[in-house]
């Protein structure tokens, strides 16, 4: 009997008890929709933390002012936590290291903005036209302040554009003049909206100003908090990392043995980090969700073997009139591999369907990749087989004459 006589007598099988088939199927249609739904609100969530890595540029190396380094008394500083990262060590990197094609110097403050009657509180970072190429950070109106302004240490500022939002609601920002701390700034530009950083906090929220003017005029601090590099290539960040950390050893006397008073990283590790996290979510979300496939397998098992015990005496006429073992085993098992598979092509339709609710109604990021979707179908048809064939082995060795007897 050829696999497709087989295929056609397993579905008029199943189409003889249609309640009992569905509801047999119902566990393996949860189990498939389970799976895609959770893999791709994993998947989602993973491709969206990638996407808020590479916001920041991917070639760039992170150095931040602070460490592991032990202060007097055994204390350890915290990020941003000591005062050695200078100018000295912005210029010095571009200039010694190769790799490296400019690094832009980044110093926070915050405090209370005020247009008019409009006011905001937010962070203010001070630094220089670099730091936008660095990030990769369009202007969406207006332009950037120069190195000439940073030189001169002019009151001029760049919105983020949550903070033009909030303080320009019905006006152009560009030309508007905005007090920050008692001293008047002029806006000059706004940037494209970024969204959120990988740490959560939004990347628009923000007012740029020179890196002199912030620290003259608004803060008092005549170092920086950190540098932001670009190097040469994405690979050229890897190797630009030791070498940054050897210069700036040198140029703050750090002994051999000693703690490093700063911390060098890159966006290929942190984006190496955020992959691993997603991918164990990703699998524990999938992992979870199988455990319904497994109860729809066991679903299958259970009616296949009650099918086995009411179709007894069929089985005893087929092996009376020629049919051999194999073919008994290989019809009971296409039909539990046709249920499983069935539910599965239902569960893969459902769980595109809730995938697209959850992305809709609740604003997750969803992606479902077509390796989900092979994955879950391929596994939903090996429990197919897995639970089914020890139903199909049992019918096969029933003994003809007793099957004929069955009443």
């Amino acid at each position: 009997m050829n696999l497709g006589n087989v295929f056609r007598i397993a579905l008029r099988a199943l189409a003889r008890n249609k309640m009992r088939s569905s509801l047999t199927m119902l566990g393996i249609v949860i189990g498939v929709c389970a799976v895609i739904a959770m893999v791709g609100v994993g998947q989602g969530a993973e491709n969206q933390v990638q996407q808020q890595i590479e916001s920041f540029g991917t070639n760039t190396v992170f150095v931040s002012a602070g460490s592991p380094a032990r202060r007097p008394g055994g204390v350890r500083a915290g990020s941003w936590g000591v005062k050695t990262l200078v100018t000295g060590d912005m210029e010095a990197i571009p200039r010694e290291v190769p790799l490296i094609r400019e690094c832009a110097p980044g110093t926070m403050h915050s405090g209370q903005v005020v247009f008019r009657n409009q006011n905001w509180f937010t962070r203010l970072m001070g630094t220089t036209p670099s730091y936008f190429t660095v990030r990769t950070w369009p202007v969406l109106a207006g332009s950037l302040f120069s190195d000439d302004e940073v030189r001169r240490a002019q009151n001029v500022a760049v919105l983020g554009k949550t903070v033009a939002d909030l303080l320009f609601v019905s006006e152009d920002a560009v030309g508007q003049t905005i007090r920050i701390k008692d001293q008047p700034f002029q806006v000059i530009g706004v940037l494209a909206p970024k969204g959120q950083s990988p740490f959560g906090d939004d990347q628009d929220d923000r007012i740029f100003v020179p890196y002199t003017t912030l620290q003259k005029k608004l803060s008092g601090q005549d170092w920086f908090q950190f540098l932001s590099c670009t190097a040469v290539t994405r690979d050229a960040s890897l190797a630009a990392q030791p070498q940054i950390q050897a210069l700036l050893r040198e140029r703050h006397r750090i002994r051999p043995g000693d703690e490093d008073d700063f911390q060098v990283r890159t966006q290929s590790e942190v984006a190496e980090l955020a992959e691993q996290t997603s991918r164990v979510m990703t699998l524990l979300l999938g992992s979870i969700a199988s455990i319904s496939l497994l109860v729809g397998g066991i679903g299958i098992m259970n009616i296949m073997l009650v099918s086995v015990t009411e179709r007894t005496r069929e089985i005893g006429i087929r092996m009376a009139v020629g049919a051999t073992e194999s073919d008994i085993q290989r019809q009971f098992l296409v039909e539990a591999v046709t249920l499983s598979l069935l539910g599965g092509v239902v569960g893969l339709l459902l769980g595109a369907v809730v995938s697209w609710l959850i992305a809709s109604f609740l604003g997750w990021a969803v992606f479902v990749s077509a390796k989900a979707v092979v994955v879950a179908v391929l596994f939903s048809t090996l429990v197919g087989i897995f639970f089914g064939y020890y139903p199909a082995r049992k019918a096969a060795q029933l003994d003809p004459i007793e099957a004929l007897r069955y009443e």
